[in-house]
């Protein structure tokens, strides 16, 4: 006599149109993500998979998905291309990954806003704003691979954020068109405050098909590097330069030594033991670049114009944010990193204090950002020298002492990691609405633990 059929096999006969991997080897590789770049996260996670993995392509493939896992009880995990770092696309009680790279299309562009699909990647997407003179306000160092949802779900800045703050910042995302995890799928429209009530929790609780976005002018972008031989001249020249108001610029970063020497695909124009800054800047702007260059002792070691980037398909922005981790991990695999905060008018002074605390130990790289209250300020992801997880938890503890926020990047749970805290009552009640059976990505929330 035959044994029934799994849940996971009752799906594949129920829905065999749908676009189904089934090689292990591709199931184990999308049932992960760059969690890798945390030692203590790679130990939690390496052996985590999902059950099955699928691709749907239209939001009528995502209902019947949605209504047949619900009524199996099978968890599912959503996906983006899986660049984020914290395990959040992991799924810690099986299931189905569904991955949403193949529900991928734009829908308009409009001045000053665009809606798309979630699985849309940032790169595509630009393609069609780029004809519009528009750009989006923010994007991830992934932008080539990261997808729509992917930000919103996992993402916090990023390239563009040193004008438009955050994404969570009022008026990056205006709106979502979510679908609740039911029998019976419905499908909502949240607006603005509503609308980010879903951001930054891992898709833990909402699935999120669509979404609008604010847009940005988009200018020629002047990429440099500048290099200096004094920590504190680099780290004032990126602070004024940041500060700037004349002065039109997308991205600003921070490289105190040694982590220059850890670029190792720039290492022709970063001189060993240099402290270096990377800006995007409108090439209109050039010619105050190199005043305030001059005024604090640096000195222009790369520049390629916005025809030469576009040339040459390479780009600076590749280099920023947590690629740079990436980039260092290539050539020193005992590093890490961690994610942190500095008070807005106190950042320089915090910076210069942290870098003397752990000479060497933890490696100073900066991007300068506003807050989402509008003030200028810089968030750290600085590399650090793993040795033990008690260590690494001591030097976030010392971080925390000195007024520094530390966002934990070693957690898999959201609470203990951006959310630093209890997550706020509108938006436990908007996980009741959009999940009541807990079948979103369980575990990732403190009080939705895995179903035993």
């Amino acid at each position: 006599m035959n044994a029934p059929a799994s849940a996971i096999e009752q799906l594949h006969l129920e829905l065999p149109e749908l676009d189904w991997i089934t090689d292990e080897s591709r199931i184990a590789r999308l049932s992960q993500d760059f969690s890798w770049f945390s030692p203590v996260l790679q130990r939690q996670l390496k052996d985590k998979r999902a059950d099955a993995v699928v691709r749907p392509r239209t939001e009528d493939e995502v209902r019947a998905l949605v209504g047949a896992c619900v009524r199996r009880n099978v968890p599912i995990t959503i996906r983006g291309s899986g660049t984020g770092n914290y395990g959040q696309t992991t799924p810690l009680a099986g299931g189905v990954v569904l991955d949403m790279t193949g529900y991928n299309a734009m829908q308009w562009v409009r001045p000053g806003l665009a809606r798309a699909h979630a699985g849309i990647r940032l790169g595509e997407l630009e393609k069609h704003t780029r004809p519009t003179g528009q750009e989006l306000r923010c994007v991830p160092s992934t932008y080539r691979s990261a997808t729509l949802g992917g930000l919103f779900g996992g993402g916090f800045g990023g390239v563009g954020s040193i004008n438009y703050g955050p994404l969570g910042a009022a008026g990056n995302v205006l709106g979502v068109r979510a679908m609740t995890i039911e029998a019976e799928p419905q499908v909502f429209e949240l607006r603005g405050a509503e609308a980010l009530r879903m951001h930054h929790l891992w898709g833990t609780n909402g699935l999120v098909l669509e979404l609008e976005v604010g847009l940005a002018p988009a200018h020629p972008w002047l990429e440099s590097l500048v290099v200096f031989e004094d920590f504190d001249a680099a780290l004032a020249f990126a602070d004024v330069l940041a500060h700037a108001p004349g002065m039109v610029k997308r991205e600003i970063a921070f490289f105190a030594s040694p982590v220059p020497d850890h670029l190792a695909q720039l290492a022709e124009h970063l001189p060993q033991g240099c402290h270096a800054v990377l800006s995007l800047v409108a090439e209109s702007g050039e010619d105050p670049l190199l005043e305030l260059i001059a005024a604090h002792g640096g000195r222009m070691s790369y520049r390629k114009t916005a025809e030469e980037v576009h040339k040459s398909n390479r780009t600076l922005m590749e280099f920023t944010w947590n690629h740079t981790t990436l980039h260092a991990l290539k050539v020193d695999r005992n590093l890490t990193y961690l994610q942190s905060g500095f008070t807005p008018g106190q950042h320089v002074r915090q910076v210069a204090e942290m870098e003397k605390l752990f000479a060497g130990e933890v490696m100073m790289h900066l991007e300068f950002l506003r807050t989402a209250a509008g003030l200028m300020t810089c968030s750290g992801l600085q590399l650090v020298r793993f040795t033990t997880e008690e260590r690494l938890d001591e030097i976030i503890r010392l971080h925390r002492e000195h007024g520094v926020h530390i966002n934990n990047p070693h957690v898999n749970i959201v609470e203990d990691g951006k959310a630093g805290g209890p997550l706020p009552q509108e938006v436990i009640e908007l996980k009741k609405r959009f999940d009541p059976l807990g079948l979103l990505n369980p575990g990732k929330l403190r009080d939705w633990p895995v179903a035993a």
